[in-house]
């Protein structure tokens, strides 16, 4: 006994000259202290408390940081988690680069381009990554910067360097987003909205996993996907979602990194899809 009190007073000491002990103590601090709480507010009568609850739940055993959005029309319900926390966008950003595109086009009064029609459909329905650079270049920071002030999404900052994948995005800013290209708006006109809908809701088949997970029959499906792998913070997985039908108008943003796979990133996002679709549609 007296041997390994001796011990670890060692390691201890070898982690005060190392540095490491802030990492040590850090780790001893329970988890739960820190973490923040879903908060939830609707005009329905205890659908808050159920979506509050069924949210907490679907994410109590997974790991990683999960930052999730809920906002429906319908019910005036708003769910959030680490709304003003910033990932690294990875292919969301594609959705923002389309409406910077049409926004752009609607002010000069023109139609987009066939070669611009290709390049949009392949950037959001395969999210083609050599489109979106293309698309990325021919607007350049000024014009990406002028529709993100316009569409009062301030805490995204676009990735430097041609490196859009590095933007970094909240939720409270993809939901600003989803808002504006599902309802009339002065920022995106009419037809850039249902253009926009129409590519999300063409995403081929193998890239429709996420938010639309546990989706009630009849209720329609627009979806945006991202995943990237860096060296910290292992797997970034997101997924933004608009959904309408069963007496519901509503749009989920869940942003997560920390994953060990970019399966494991898909799983937690569909644990937290799947409650609010199921709680949506019972009330």
């Amino acid at each position: 006994m007296t041997s390994g009190i001796s011990r670890r007073a060692r390691v201890l000491a070898a982690a005060v000259g190392t540095g490491v002990l802030v990492p040590l103590v850090a780790a001893a601090t329970p988890a739960s202290a820190a973490t923040p709480a879903v908060t939830c507010t609707s005009a329905k009568a205890g659908l808050a408390a159920k979506l509050k609850k069924d949210i907490t739940a679907a994410l109590a055993t997974r790991k990683g940081t999960v930052a999730v959005g809920l906002y429906d029309r319908s019910t005036n319900t708003t769910c959030t988690l680490r709304a003003g926390t910033a990932y690294d966008s990875a292919s969301v950003v594609k959705v923002t680069v389309l409406a910077t595109l049409l926004w752009d086009a609607k002010k000069t009064n023109r139609y987009l381009t066939d070669r611009e029609n290709t390049l949009a459909k392949a950037m959001i329905t395969k999210s083609d990554n050599a489109a979106t650079s293309t698309l990325w270049k021919q607007l350049g920071m000024t014009k990406i910067k002028g529709f993100l002030t316009a569409a009062g999404m301030t805490q995204t900052k676009p990735g430097a360097n041609g490196y859009w994948g590095l933007t970094q995005i909240t939720v409270t800013d993809e939901q600003k987003l989803l808002k504006l290209v599902t309802a009339k708006n002065a920022v995106l006109s009419d037809n850039s909205r249902a253009y926009i809908l129409k590519l999300m809701s063409q995403v081929v088949s193998s890239q429709r996993w996420g938010t639309p997970y546990g989706v009630p029959s009849g209720v329609t499906v627009a979806v945006k996907n991202g995943w990237l792998q860096r060296a910290t913070n292992g797997w970034r997985v997101h997924s933004v979602g608009a959904f309408k039908g069963g007496g519901h108008d509503y749009m989920i943003t869940v942003l997560t990194h920390g994953n060990s796979t970019m399966n494991y990133g898909i799983a937690t996002i569909q644990a937290v899809a799947k409650v609010i679709h199921r709680d949506l549609a019972a009330s």
